[in-house]
């Protein structure tokens, strides 16, 4: 009897841990040989979505690509949720709904990679003409996406449940997952136990990262339009010059992030884009300034969109100008991972990847509307797959070591594999644990 009471403590947790995880173990080598075989095709749809991207709202082509692959394996597809959203559903027996999400939706901007296969594909934005490139790595996203789905399928034998794979329009504008949960996607389709996600980053292919607690960072938009006199560039004195307000506004702004702000607290103010006038010689009516703000919490986020509207009458003020139209629209707020998820998932990564190759990092500070799906509780895993080569890497962390194109930019070239096998792999790998 002594004896059991000193093995109980020991006992119970085990007891619990096999309650959660289940007692049957993933096969995570089974998982592995599925992508493998599969990834010939996986790599020519990767290379069909990458030379084919579409901005917001305007992915038919690309959502009908996923809803075919999906309907051939057995999923029932229902399109055009959220205006171009694509909901797959699989039910394979009593267990928990998991949702899976890959955003569809590229960048209006040109490609200059020099992949074989680079975009050239153009769309109409605001009415006027732009490239558009997938150099956010959503082309990657969609393809694991796919083979997470194939895999799963093959592997029905070894879960119970039902899978939600969605694809999700206009990430990039942090508006897709909204239109989605406007469009009844839970009221529809029903409302999930678990919700998993995952992005590409520029780390080392076949590495993991991810966070309990906030991952991606809340994201305001900026807009506003200085007001002033228009007149001759020679005689400023008869006008009303808006554009050294906006530029008063443009280096005052950045006091309130360093100066009244906490400064261990994250929190940024960037101004992307300012607009006006026509020539040199002609001071314009007024001018438009564009840019994002960025947070991790509430009290910081709730600081900076106050500062912003200050700073922005104030820089008009200080010229007797008109006050400007200021508008501050909300964007996606942070994703928050639900903390028994990650410690749930964790050791299935560690065991699967080994534990050198799956490790918890800081939040990224870009936004993400993921964090939609998880707001209306759903207990959820937001994580990072790398996408380049490690030796490319540690060449970049040397000092003066060449930079690697970050995401967003023109450069961003992921290295389809083994990046996308290690991605795919990974979301089976979790959805799997869920559903044992």
């Amino acid at each position: 009897m002594k004896l059991l009471r000193n093995l109980l403590p020991k006992l119970l947790p085990l007891a619990a841990l096999l309650s959660a995880h289940g007692a049957q173990a993933v096969d995570a080598s089974a998982v592995a040989q599925q992508v493998n075989a599969m990834y010939p095709r996986l790599d020519a749809i990767y290379q069909d979505l990458h030379a084919h991207p579409e901005i917001a709202f305007q992915e038919q082509r690309t959502a009908a690509k996923l809803a075919a692959e999906m309907r051939s394996l057995g999923f029932e597809v229902t399109e055009k949720v959220g205006k171009t959203g694509v909901v797959a559903m699989y039910r394979n027996g009593t267990g928990p709904t998991v949702l899976v999400r890959t955003e569809m939706d590229g960048l209006p901007m040109e490609e200059k990679s020099g992949s074989p296969y680079a975009s050239k594909a153009h769309a109409l934005l605001d009415g006027k003409d732009t490239m558009v490139a997938h150099s956010c790595g959503h082309d990657v996203h969609m393809t694991a996406w796919l083979g997470a789905a194939r895999t799963l399928v093959a592997l029905k034998s070894q879960w119970k449940g039902t899978l939600m794979f969605i694809g999700q329009p206009a990430e990039e504008i942090v508006s897709g997952a909204k239109a989605m949960l406007d469009d009844g996607l839970f009221r529809r389709f029903g409302k999930p136990d678990y919700a998993f996600a995952l992005h590409s980053w520029p780390n080392p292919y076949g590495t993991i990262g991810y966070n309990s607690g906030p991952v991606s960072s809340n994201s305001d938009a900026i807009e506003i339009t200085f007001k002033g006199r228009g007149g001759h560039g020679s005689a400023p004195d008869k006008a009303l010059d808006p554009i050294t307000i906006a530029a008063r506004f443009v280096v005052e702004v950045q006091t309130v992030v360093s100066r009244e702000k906490d400064p261990k607290e994250f929190g940024v103010v960037t101004i992307g884009a300012i607009n006006g006038g026509t020539v040199g010689n002609i001071i314009p009516d007024s001018v438009r300034v564009r840019g994002t703000i960025r947070s991790y919490s509430p009290e910081v986020r709730a600081k900076l969109l106050a500062g912003v509207r200050r700073i922005a009458n104030a820089a008009a003020a200080m010229s007797d100008a008109p006050a400007p139209e200021v508008e501050l629209i909300t964007g996606g707020a942070a994703i928050d991972n639900s903390e028994a998820l990650v410690q749930r998932t964790e050791p299935v990564f560690r065991q699967a990847f080994g534990a050198a190759n799956v490790q918890r990092m800081p939040a990224m500070t870009a936004s993400e509307d993921f964090s939609q799906f998880v707001n209306v509780g759903v207990p959820s895993m937001f994580f990072f797959t790398g996408v380049y080569a490690p030796a490319d890497v540690a060449e970049a962390a040397k000092p003066g070591g060449k930079p690697l194109a970050f995401n967003h930019s023109p450069y961003y070239a992921p290295v389809p594999e083994p990046s996308i096998k290690t991605a795919a792999q990974a979301m089976v790998l979790a959805v799997m644990n869920v559903l044992q």
